[in-house]
């Protein structure tokens, strides 16, 4: 399985021949032209994960892939068919098993409602929380894309978040929000947290991938 990092928080993930895609939205740039996309997933609503724009082009190549996401995303994606997943709900499609957690999005401030957010597990190998520090407990985690840069994020709580999953493998992202200097002190912050669990930080910028 082949995980690739493009800007952001979008990731795509490659299995058997097909392609699973993860949050493509406004800071992202348009993705490789791809008809073997079986699925989009989208962890929540907020434009920096998913465009219409995004989700046109991929259908126009993939016209049988399969939008997932939590009932707030179906909401703002309301000219959709999106397939509506909650915390504890898993499902396959094509070669990816999927599973899904947490319910809601990390606080950004006490006047901006707190809005549906998933975190998806890729086939109990790869996990993405979306905007989120939510820990998929009991899971044995190889490759973890870590949040790095946001409104929300302190990244005390993001290097708890990477201790507490104690993955194999870890990689910053969610990260467009950042100059390079900032990228770089908020890397070496989560390397440190994902070393003291032995484990790797991957150093990964847009269009590197990685294979698990």
């Amino acid at each position: 399985m082949r995980v690739t990092k493009h800007e952001h928080a979008a990731l795509t993930i490659r299995d058997s021949g097909k392609t699973l895609i993860v949050d493509p939205g406004s800071f992202t740039d348009p993705l490789p032209d791809d008809g073997d996309v079986v699925a989009i997933v989208l962890t929540h609503e907020h434009p920096d994960h998913w465009t219409p724009e995004h989700l046109r082009r991929i259908l126009s190549n993939a016209p049988k892939a399969q939008i997932i996401g939590p009932q707030g995303l179906a909401d703002a994606a309301a000219g959709f068919d999106v397939t509506v997943v909650s915390p504890g709900d898993s499902m396959k499609v094509g070669p990816f098993e999927l599973e899904f957690f947490g319910g809601k999005h990390a606080v950004i401030h006490e006047s901006i409602p707190v809005i549906d957010n998933v975190g998806v597990l890729v086939n109990d190998r790869l996990y993405y929380p979306g905007d989120s520090y939510e820990v998929p407990e009991g899971r044995n985690v190889k490759l973890l894309a870590a949040p790095v840069g946001a409104p929300w994020l302190k990244i005390g709580e993001a290097m708890d978040f990477v201790l507490a999953v104690a993955p194999r493998m870890c990689f910053g992202t969610h990260d467009m929000t950042l100059s390079i200097i900032g990228r770089t002190m908020g890397r070496q912050r989560l390397r440190w947290a994902t070393e003291q669990r032995g484990g790797e930080f991957l150093e990964l910028d847009a269009g590197a991938s990685v294979d698990i």
